[in-house]
């Protein structure tokens, strides 16, 4: 399959990413977001795709629930879970969930995918092998029911 066959997305997301490796590299990547919250597709990977962008109450919701649950769920002193292609002007987030790490960084013939892929371009699918635990798909539908 050559390049042009692969949809732009997965281009993207097969790219190069940096990681917000400190908590305060995550606390200005929020504020990076959220400086621009128009336009941003939140993926939850395992979920069905989203064909619309979250509106900016919905986007500025997630990022207040996924920033809880990071920091409550990943008790580090260090962040290290979040990458961007850009840190300064992102145009795709990966957001790993803390309780499935595997290897996130680094080098795996089967990396684990993140939990949730923030974007400007629209998703498809990622076809995870993984079932999606329970508790992430209720903690999931809580945001925005």
């Amino acid at each position: 399959m050559t390049d042009q066959a692969v949809p732009e997305y997965l281009v993207q997301f097969r790219g190069a990413f940096k990681s917000a490796m400190r908590w305060h590299d995550l606390d200005d990547l929020w504020q990076v977001l959220r400086a621009s919250p128009k336009g941003w597709y939140v993926y939850h990977v395992g979920d069905e795709v989203p064909h619309a962008p979250l509106d900016e109450a919905q986007f500025e919701n997630f990022l207040e629930q996924v920033d809880r649950l990071l920091r409550a769920d990943h008790q580090e002193d260090y962040c290290g879970i979040v990458y961007a292609d850009d840190l300064r002007v992102p145009s795709m987030v990966k957001i790993y969930d803390p309780h499935n790490l595997g290897v996130s960084c680094g080098y795996s013939e089967s990396p684990p995918l993140p939990g949730w892929v923030v974007s400007r371009a629209a998703p498809v699918d990622l076809e995870p092998e993984r079932i999606l635990p329970a508790n992430r798909k209720r903690w999931w539908r809580r945001l925005f029911s």
